[in-house]
C-alpha cells in the first residue's frame, strides 16, 4: 500500500462520498448518483480500486444489539520504542479479541486501543490478555457512555 497522494477529480469525490455513505448501492444506482453512465462508473471503480483507494466493502452491524455492549478507548504507555517491540506488541494485540482499532500516537500516550465487548467482565479478558507477557507503564480504559459520532464519511476535498 503506497502513501503517496492519489488525485481525484469532481466525479471521483462523488463517487466516494457516495460508497461512503453507502456501499450497498449498485453500479446503476451509483452511476445515476454520480450522473456517469454504469460503464464509466465500472472503470472508474476498477482505477480507484486497483490505486488502493477503495479497499472492501463492509456491512455495519449493531454490535450492542449482539450483546457487545461496551466499548472501551484503552491509552497505554511503554517503556519501549523500538520497531522489533512495535511489531510485537502489534501482533500480540491483533489476537485478542474485541479489539477493533489500535493506534501507535504520538503525545503522552504511546498506543491507542478500541475494544468493543461483553461488559466489564469482558474488559477484564481484553485488560488480563494484553498485559500478559508485555511490559507496560501505563494502561488505563475510557468507558464510552454514548457513541455520538461515528464512522461518519470523510468531507473530500
Amino acid at each position: 500500500m503506497t502513501t503517496q497522494p492519489f488525485e481525484i477529480d469532481r466525479i471521483d469525490r462523488k463517487i466516494l462520498m457516495a460508497l461512503q455513505t453507502d456501499a450497498s448501492l449498485s453500479q446503476r444506482a451509483l452511476a445515476e448518483t454520480v450522473g456517469l453512465s454504469q460503464n464509466a462508473c465500472w472503470r472508474r471503480l476498477q482505477r480507484l480500486q486497483s490505486e488502493g483507494v477503495l479497499r472492501g466493502e463492509r456491512a455495519e452491524v449493531d454490535l450492542a444489539r449482539l450483546g457487545l455492549d461496551l466499548v472501551v478507548i484503552v491509552m497505554i504507555k511503554t517503556p519501549h520504542h523500538s520497531k522489533d517491540w512495535a511489531i510485537a506488541f502489534k501482533d500480540h494485540v491483533s489476537r485478542i479479541p474485541g479489539v477493533v482499532d489500535l493506534y501507535r500516537i504520538g503525545g503522552e500516550w504511546d498506543y491507542l486501543v478500541k475494544v468493543v465487548t461483553q461488559g466489564i467482565r469482558g474488559y477484564d479478558r481484553f485488560y488480563q490478555q494484553l498485559v500478559d507477557g508485555f511490559d507496560l507503564s501505563v494502561v488505563t480504559g475510557h468507558f464510552v457512555m454514548e457513541e455520538m459520532i461515528a464512522a461518519r464519511p470523510v468531507q473530500l476535498v
